[in-house]
């Protein structure tokens, strides 16, 4: 995939997940479960790494590799995160809830993929 295009799709994604948890879930706390302090938490995290991978879009030239890479890392680092939320706050946390984080994390979990790929593919030389 195009590094540019992966640098924006992950910053739109990003801030579509900080709008979400940071807007939706948060108003609608009762029918996801989570805290709003958490969902806060994970908004802001969201927010950062939209900043960071529409900045990697705009300003990063031929040397994107690691920045794609660190991209990827974090993505892996929020679903770890998230994953703990889920495990600390799962007696509050409804199936709509479940469902939400479950498939978010699916989602970042192939796009991280991607981007490892991308960036070990043309790091390659392919």
């Amino acid at each position: 995939m195009n590094p540019r295009r992966l640098f924006l799709l992950d910053s739109l994604g990003a801030l579509l997940t900080a709008f979400l948890n940071g807007v939706i879930l948060t108003k609608f706390q009762d029918l996801f479960g989570m805290p709003p302090k958490v969902l806060t938490i994970l908004s802001a995290i969201a927010f950062t790494y939209a900043t960071y991978s529409i900045c990697c879009y705009f300003f990063i030239g031929q040397n994107w590799r690691p920045y794609m890479k660190a991209i990827a890392f974090a993505n892996l680092a929020y679903c770890c995160l998230t994953i703990g939320f889920v495990f600390a706050y799962y007696p509050s946390t409804t199936i709509l809830g479940l469902s939400y984080f479950l498939a978010e994390l699916i989602v970042i979990i192939c796009l991280l993929v991607i981007e490892l790929k991308t960036a070990s593919y043309n790091a390659a030389g392919n």
